[in-house]
């Protein structure tokens, strides 16, 4: 009978290759590997949290993706959501501040405030954050190429309002490996962009020692075609790259280790993705004791923000994608993550309305007040399948960072664009299997609603005002400010760029001058010059 059913029943195999079995008991946990690895909360290796009360004590950041048109546009969204309880910022910025372009540059037609707000001088960042008090709302900054100016100038904004920057908390993504893998929003080759990156967690280290310079970002590189046990191996081999880099500058691990955080995504099979934070956790603690030789707990901490994947959203009956957000959210919580943001549900289509954003932190508001999440911690430890999975997902992700420390390790695979070929490969699959029905998603191949039309979706206007206003922002500050001192620091800029010399403190003078965000890149291309994709076939 058991062998009948055993051939009848179809095997499943999860996202990241692992076989799920129809039950699992205690002899699954022992061959997996044990418990050693689960321990307490708040103790070494923090597979159940990095805190020993998690949730008990303090629920989860909830920190909304938000930002779009001109600096004031943004202010007036920032200003709602916080009305709304929101209790962090997670600010979006348009494609020309992220590759390093000012809004009067003629590359940047058309895209000025179109996916996130307009950047172009440390004017901005002062109408952006008026009235928001930055003590209270710590601020997290979606931004890479130009992460470097990006954060001179959220720092200096913050002194120039009073504020001791040595305690001022907030986040910069600044992960341009995965930029090259994802995105694309890359300005300067792999080699100085690392260098860069270094620059921002040694400057922070020094000045603004509980800023995170750095939140390393698996999030994308998932939602370009990685498994969920690749967006883990990959995130922690390019987090290495940025600590070997500042380790070979003299500072010792303990002295930035603990400032170092992590964007994850979530979307997919629930178990998979929870088991995948409590693997990863482990992960990293056993990384930063046994090879980088760490003290401070703090330093072993996956610190992460584990946000719902618009990978994981369709076009098709898109009040479906409030349902799935709803369990983004749930694993997101149940996975121990310390910030949560999720998608909207009309974000597949375009930029959030204040009404579908506001679903979306009442959904996570909802998990924290009424639905028992803050009650106790790591509330699925101990159960057989997610003991094993945990185990087996580690050991995943184990494997797979050693293939690429034997291929030459990450830098030089995203140098050659093998890693990106390796996920835009499987992402190509995927889709086919979508198209299938191989993989199953409601909606699309399951359940659809061919006789049905879809209830519509209010798209986010472009607002050719917004491209006037942000351009007579820029031209009125060029002609306020000091001419002299801005040609002079942006002279400093390339000479400390050229020596070798941490860029930071000439960048932050810059923008204290108001150079823009185009003029000290292009600044920077003299030294470094720009990256060309490369092409595999």
């Amino acid at each position: 009978m058991n062998q009948r059913l055993k051939t009848e029943i179809k095997p499943v195999v999860n996202e990241s290759g692992i076989e799920v079995k129809t039950l699992y008991t205690a002899q699954d946990v022992a061959q997996s590997g044990g418990v050693d690895l689960v321990g307490l909360p708040g103790e070494y290796p923090f597979t159940r949290g990095i805190h020993r009360l998690m949730y008990r004590k303090q629920p989860w950041t909830m920190r909304q993706y938000a930002g779009f048109g001109n600096p004031g546009d943004t202010n007036q969204r920032f200003k709602y959501l916080i009305a709304n309880g929101q209790t962090g910022l997670n600010v979006a910025f348009d494609l020309p501040t992220q590759i390093g372009l000012d809004s009067d540059d003629p590359l940047a037609e058309g895209e000025i405030g179109r996916v996130g707000m307009s950047i172009d001088t440390l004017r901005d960042f002062e109408i952006a954050f008026d009235g928001i008090d930055l003590e209270k709302i710590t601020v997290s900054m979606t931004i890479n190429g130009s992460a470097v100016i990006l954060i001179a100038m959220y720092l200096a904004m913050a002194e120039k309002r009073g504020y001791d920057i040595s305690k001022l908390r907030g986040t910069a993504q600044n992960d341009i490996l995965k930029e090259f893998i994802g995105r694309g929003t890359w300005i300067f080759p792999v080699e100085p962009s690392i260098r860069l990156v270094g620059d921002t967690i040694e400057y922070c280290a020094e000045h603004a020692p509980k800023y995170s310079p750095v939140s390393v970002c698996g999030y994308h590189i998932r939602e370009s075609g990685a498994t969920p046990a690749q967006e883990m191996a990959y995130a922690f081999c390019i987090a290495k790259a940025y600590a070997d880099e500042v380790i070979k500058r003299g500072l010792h691990i303990d002295e930035f280790a603990g400032r170092l955080s992590y964007n994850f995504n979530i979307f997919g099979n629930i178990f998979e993705q929870v088991c995948k934070f409590r693997a990863g956790r482990s992960l990293w603690a056993k990384i930063m004791q046994e090879e980088y030789h760490a003290q401070s707990p703090g330093s072993m901490w996956l610190r992460m923000i584990a946000a719902g994947g618009g990978g994981g959203l369709t076009f098709e009956q898109p009040e479906l994608n409030i349902v799935r957000g709803a369990y983004y959210a749930l694993i997101s919580a149940l996975s121990g993550t310390q910030t949560m943001a999720l998608c909207s549900y009309d974000e597949a289509y375009t930029i959030p309305t204040e009404y579908s954003a506001r679903i979306s932190l009442r959904t996570m508001q909802i998990l924290s007040d009424e639905m028992g999440l803050c009650e106790t911690v790591d509330p699925l430890a101990g159960s057989f399948y997610v003991e094993t999975m945990t185990n087996q997902m580690r050991d995943k992700m184990v494997e797979i960072m050693a293939e690429v420390d034997a291929e030459g390790g990450i830098v030089k695979l995203v140098s050659e664009g093998i890693i990106q070929a390796k996920v835009s490969a499987q992402a190509y699959q995927m889709q086919r299997n979508i198209e299938s029905g191989a993989f199953p998603k409601v909606g699309v191949n399951r359940h659809r609603n061919d006789q049905e039309e879809d209830h519509p979706v209010e798209f986010h206007p472009y607002n050719e005002e917004d491209t006037r206003l942000q351009l007579g922002n820029l031209n009125q500050t060029r002609a306020e400010r000091d001419g002299a001192a801005v040609a002079q620091a942006l002279a400093q800029v390339g000479q400390d760029a050229a020596a070798g010399i941490n860029v930071m403190p000439a960048i932050v003078t810059a923008v204290k001058a108001y150079a823009s965000v185009g003029e000290i890149t292009k600044e920077l291309v003299k030294v470094y010059g720009r990256y060309q994709e490369p092409i595999r076939f």
